[in-house]
């Protein structure tokens, strides 16, 4: 199905006309063979990134696209439509250069070009096994020593581990993971692959998203230059926080690239599949239930499109980000099981896409905050 991008001028046209032409050429043609494999899309992410869609949301000094969120959110869709580890991939990677771009000092921000450029991949490194909804619990320690901080502990759900260029790791530089002000403790780190000391656990079995590599990092004695400190000492918990805002916006526009793909595959079977001597599109039953399934799909695009413009325009927008995260990744869920459903026994079987979204769009209401936890900010 065609869906109606906000296109304010002829260059964001342009942009998505190449996004749809990559998914359509790129992605569609590898996604159901990688994720039967576990293949990481490590080509398909420098493909990406030449195109410079890897760098879509950064100022063009920085190698970015210079592109405001808006415009950012509805490519990871279309990518997480064709091939949700890559669009989800495409959002790590933005989280994974928001410390650098926001709080880095002038000279770390002169690493960005490489890192924006497309052959670098980032991974975010903030939960762990102890500590996931309660981050500010994390154990991992950064003691300084010399010229630089050794890194000592666990980092756990890591996407990319292992495969990754760089990491921006959360670690604890003083206080008590109990203690009442151990958020204050925490700072972030700009931690380069190869580094002595660091290393990635074998990959996590996944339900879903399986040519996503997830693995935990393990720190042991990884010696990082001082210079790699991002935002000074103290200041990594509230800069994790902030990234989380945007990253969530991210997840939002992945889960409704996914519920659209669904929607697609529900709606071309209805049509075409025929029972009781025509298509099963024209029983109500059927039809109610695909207005429904449209109906929350474009509701979930609004949504994160309403928290973007917020965004663009210097506004705050973490509730209207935790209500985008948690609408959308629910209307994800809802719509690849009410997929599955039009398909019948067809659905349930991996020779069709629906089983697959449904599996996937399970672990957008877990990643970047639990929806219980998107309950929790938007209450407060």
């Amino acid at each position: 199905m065609t869906v109606e991008r906000e296109c304010p001028d002829e260059e964001t046209r342009a942009l998505f006309e190449l996004t749809t032409e990559l998914a359509d050429e790129v992605l569609r043609p590898r996604v159901d063979a990688a994720e039967r494999d576990g293949s990481f899309p490590r080509e398909e992410f420098r493909v990406l990134g030449r195109a410079g869609l890897l760098a879509l949301p950064y100022p063009e000094r920085f190698g970015g696209g210079g592109q405001p969120y808006q415009t950012y959110l509805q490519v990871v869709e279309e990518l997480s439509r064709a091939w949700l580890a890559v669009g989800l991939g495409v959002s790590v990677h933005t989280l994974t250069c928001f410390p650098l771009a926001t709080a880095g000092t002038a000279e770390q921000q002169d690493w960005l070009p490489e890192l924006l450029g497309g052959e670098r991949l980032g991974a975010y490194c903030l939960s762990e096994p102890a500590s996931g909804s309660d981050a500010a619990a994390m154990r991992t320690t950064a003691k300084a020593s010399g010229a630089d901080y050794v890194l000592d502990g666990v980092k756990a759900w890591i996407s990319h581990a292992g495969l990754a260029d760089f990491y921006t790791v959360f670690a604890r530089t003083s206080g008590d993971h109990e203690g009442p002000d151990r958020a204050k403790g925490i700072s972030c780190l700009h931690v380069p692959a190869g580094t002595p000391g660091m290393s990635a656990a074998p990959a996590e079995h996944k339900m879903g998203m399986r040519a996503s590599v997830t693995a935990q990092m393990v720190f042991d004695g990884a010696r990082v230059p001082a210079g790699h400190l991002v935002g000074g000492e103290g200041n990594g918990f509230a800069l994790a926080l902030a990234a989380l805002d945007a990253g969530r916006l991210g997840i939002a526009a992945c889960a409704t690239g996914v519920a659209q793909a669904a929607l697609d595959a529900a709606a071309g079977w209805a049509r075409e599949r025929r029972q009781f001597g025509r298509p099963i599109a024209d029983f109500q039953g059927l039809s109610f239930l695909l207005a429904d399934m449209a109906t929350a799909v474009e509701a979930a695009r609004a949504l994160y499109l309403s928290a973007a413009r917020r965004k663009d325009r210097g506004l705050p927008f973490g509730p209207q980000a935790a209500m985008a995260k948690l609408f959308a990744s629910d209307t994800a869920m809802r719509v690849t099981t009410d997929a599955v459903q039009v398909l019948g026994g067809y659905g349930y079987v991996e020779d069709f896409p629906a089983a697959r979204l449904m599996r996937e769009a399970k672990v957008l209401q877990i990643v970047e905050g639990t929806n219980q936890i998107q309950r929790v900010v938007i209450g407060r």
